[in-house]
């Protein structure tokens, strides 16, 4: 199948859903429909255009914290379509948290001006 993400990857969102997610969630035709939407997300919410950059060449050291964001949000879209295979629904919440905030954390420094002047530069 192909993996249009363009800075996350199928691989990245399944590492993060963790391995009591639904097997048909984490499958990349599943994952396709969610990483561009994240992505556009991610582009908007840091008022720039990542994708355009990660395209032209961008350091792999600094393109984590993208393929972290957009995989974090991903893999939420990705337990919150079924939590039956967590033990518990707490523990799928408890997943769904985790996520959230590290994502939230990472577009905070994604929107700093002084981030993407350092990012942009490497």
């Amino acid at each position: 199948m192909t993996d249009f993400g363009i800075y996350t990857k199928n691989a990245d969102i399944v590492a993060r859903a963790g391995a009591k997610a639904n097997s048909t969630a984490v499958n990349t035709t599943a994952t396709d429909i969610y990483v561009l939407d994240v992505e556009a997300i991610i582009n908007a919410a840091t008022r720039y255009n990542w994708s355009d950059k990660v395209t032209a060449g961008m350091n792999a050291d600094v393109e984590g914290i993208l393929t972290d964001t957009g995989a974090s949000l991903c893999a939420i879209k990705v337990i919150m379509w079924d939590m039956s295979g967590f033990t518990t629904r707490e523990e799928a919440k408890s997943m769904i948290n985790v996520l959230n905030d590290r994502a939230q954390k990472n577009i905070s420094i994604l929107r700093d001006i002084k981030s993407q002047t350092f990012i942009l530069k490497t």
